[in-house]
């Protein structure tokens, strides 16, 4: 009447070892591209996005804090203005973002120094911070000169 253990054991029977394994294989493959390679590439971009920041910058730290890079001390640590006439140094890791970037100085850029396409203005490649917007800024942008 009853079923003896050792026919039960042999229906249920299992395959081979690889098929055992088949199913985890396929979990750490979906885990590798919905977690694993979009962490990769997004520590990627801020990585590079760190070794960009220069001065003139405004950057977000990793506290909230908005402020505009016055100084590159080192690979490791900025000179922040958070305030006027208050700055404070920070590690580049603790930078979350980039608000605006500025203009490149005109002996680092692209096409030699010489501005945009008909040598005059620069090229416009987002938003651009300055300071300044009184008098003496604009004497300063003008290069001391009244016109």
């Amino acid at each position: 009447m009853f079923v003896s253990p050792a026919y039960a054991q042999a229906a249920a029977g299992g395959g081979s070892g690889f098929e055992a394994l088949l199913p985890l294989v396929l979990i750490f493959v979906v885990f590798y591209f919905l977690l694993i390679r979009p962490q990769q590439k997004k520590m990627k971009q801020h990585k590079e996005m760190l070794g960009a920041v220069r001065r003139g910058d405004k950057v977000v730290t990793g506290g909230g804090i908005i402020g505009t890079v016055t100084r590159v001390v080192d690979d490791n640590e900025l000179s922040v203005e958070i305030a006027k006439g208050v700055r404070v140094k920070v590690q580049r890791a603790t930078i979350s973002g980039i608000l605006a970037k500025t203009e490149p100085a005109k002996g680092a850029a692209k096409d030699g120094g010489k501005g945009g396409k008909d040598g005059k203005e620069p090229d416009a490649e987002g938003p651009v911070t300055r300071s300044g917007g009184s008098a003496s800024g604009l004497k300063a942008l003008l290069g001391g000169k009244d016109r």
